[in-house]
């Protein structure tokens, strides 16, 4: 049986997190720049129902049935055999690397459970349509993030720019013209599954002032999904900034983010915000074709750790 690889791209939130677990819309777009991987080999000496797990950026190296019965990594193998009726698989080694920083707002664990499940179901000849690869990375998600959203495994696993909301049907969408966002990590890890836990009981002790703000969070991305579609930059970076602000009342920003997020604007971008949990992680500036230079520069030397360029068009 020959090796099989998958790969699954990282993410990026426009706008509308956190107000998304709460059934408001949100925007994401695929991340292209950063990648996971997975690499799928037989194990000829080793019998059927035998899986090894390499995970490169863990320094994980160990049979499938030693891990915790919650490690993401396992779950993600034994949905996929459940979903494929697969009481023994043959055996195999699971090879994952990943170039998405992890806690940092870019879909690391998502991205993983993608490729992952993909691998494996192709491997097995039985490779899942994208709709059941985003059921199945879901089900993974919420051992990371406790009540997750379902944005990052749907905009992962359907590779598309999406206007996502709870319980309606996915919008993909194409942009009216070209969108170029720098993607700047302050090096700060925050875990997504606190960040979700500290809004909800914000809202639960205020629910009036956070379900107004989860109203206005709606709104600036029902704006901009209208003007990415436009293909008008000046709008969508505006509705962006407004929504920074928005999540700074929030809580979950920080003066990193801020710090970056300010040098962003006053550099020349059209708008920019944190995007992801908060805490830390990543913020996101769009900027025009004249800026990106000055912006990027900015950004690092306001202490950036890493300034990834992506875009739309």
């Amino acid at each position: 049986m020959p090796a099989i690889s998958a790969s699954a791209p990282g993410k990026i939130i426009l706008l509308g997190e956190h107000a998304v677990v709460y059934a408001r819309r949100a925007i994401a777009i695929p991340v292209s720049q950063v990648q996971a991987r997975t690499v799928i080999t037989p194990l000829v000496r080793q019998p059927a129902g035998y899986i090894q797990v390499q995970a490169v950026n863990l320094q994980l190296d160990a049979p499938l049935a030693e891990l915790p019965a919650d490690d993401p990594i396992r779950q993600a193998v034994e949905l996929t055999l459940g979903a494929l009726n697969v009481q023994r698989a043959p055996a195999m080694h699971i090879r994952i690397h990943s170039s998405i920083p992890i806690a940092a707002g870019l879909g690391s664990g998502a991205a993983v459970s993608v490729a992952v499940i993909r691998a494996v179901s192709t491997y097995l000849g039985k490779p899942l349509p994208v709709e059941d690869v985003s059921a199945l990375a879901y089900e993974v998600e919420k051992t990371y993030h406790g009540t997750p959203s379902g944005i990052d495994n749907t905009v992962i696993a359907y590779h598309q720019p999406v206007l996502f909301q709870k319980g309606q049907p996915i919008q993909p969408f194409s942009p009216g013209g070209k969108f170029t966002f720098l993607i700047a990590d302050t090096g700060i890890s925050a875990a997504t599954r606190e960040q979700v836990s500290g809004v909800r009981e914000r809202w639960q002790a205020d629910p009036a002032a956070y379900e107004s703000l989860f109203d206005r969070i709606d709104a600036l991305s029902g704006q901009a999904f209208q003007s990415l579609q436009a293909g008008d930059t000046e709008m969508t970076g505006r509705w962006m900034t407004e929504n920074h602000h928005l999540l700074q009342q929030m809580g979950v920003s920080c003066s990193q983010l801020d710090e970056l997020v300010n040098a962003a604007l006053e550099h020349g971008a059209l708008g920019a915000k944190l995007s992801g949990a908060g805490g830390g992680g990543n913020m996101i500036a769009l900027v025009s074709d004249e800026h990106a230079r000055s912006v990027e520069d900015a950004l690092r030397s306001h202490g950036a750790r890493q300034v990834i360029q992506t875009g739309l068009e």
